[in-house]
């Protein structure tokens, strides 16, 4: 079997080891209340779900497949490292704070700087281009649809339920936080 980077289940063992590494390392364990409220369990079957569903897509709609896959796979894998180099320097800069379930310490403080200057969820946004790399690396439109529109969705939700947890949390500074801020995109989103 040969290695290859540019392939779509390359980069996803590559996720799976970092992601095994932030579960590993930044459960919430050591609150005493999380506001998860299935969140954390939601965006799991999501990601795996809809990594399926793009094989699947891949594999029974070859129609859909881009011309070649030379063009493209080499920005996939860029969007992928930068995805994943975002969302580590999101975690590392949370330090104590970042948790993959939803939970609030009594002694949290708000962060506004580092990537959270940009904006207030670059850990998905990291992920977001990590999966679109994936996607793109499939070299097949439906397949990259079918991987993206359910992980956006799954996010924006936990986004939501991080939000309302954050608010109730911090309060004032929180508020002002976001209106001075895009959840996932500079100027954007």
């Amino acid at each position: 079997m040969n290695f290859n980077p540019y392939s779509p289940t390359t980069l996803f063992a590559i996720y799976c080891v970092s992601e095994f590494l932030v579960v590993r390392f930044k459960f919430s364990g050591k609150y005493s209340e999380t506001k998860d409220r299935g969140s954390l369990y939601l965006l799991m079957f999501i990601f795996v779900a809809s990594l399926g569903l793009a094989r699947f897509v891949k594999i029974h709609f070859p129609q859909a497949d881009l011309e070649s896959l030379t063009h493209i796979a080499l920005p996939g894998v860029l969007l992928f490292f930068a995805g994943l180099i975002i969302r580590w320097a999101s975690i590392i800069h949370l330090g104590r704070f970042f948790t993959i379930d939803v939970a609030i310490d009594a002694k949290h403080t708000l962060i506004d700087t580092g990537p959270y200057r940009y904006v207030r969820h670059p850990s998905y946004t990291g992920l977001l281009l990590q999966f679109l790399g994936i996607g793109i690396c499939s070299a097949n439109i439906l397949a990259l649809l079918a991987l993206m529109v359910p992980i956006f969705i799954a996010l924006r939700y936990r986004i939501g339920v991080e939000e309302a947890a954050l608010s109730e949390g911090l309060g004032a500074a929180y508020a002002e936080y976001m209106r001075k801020t895009k959840r996932l995109f500079p100027f954007v989103y």
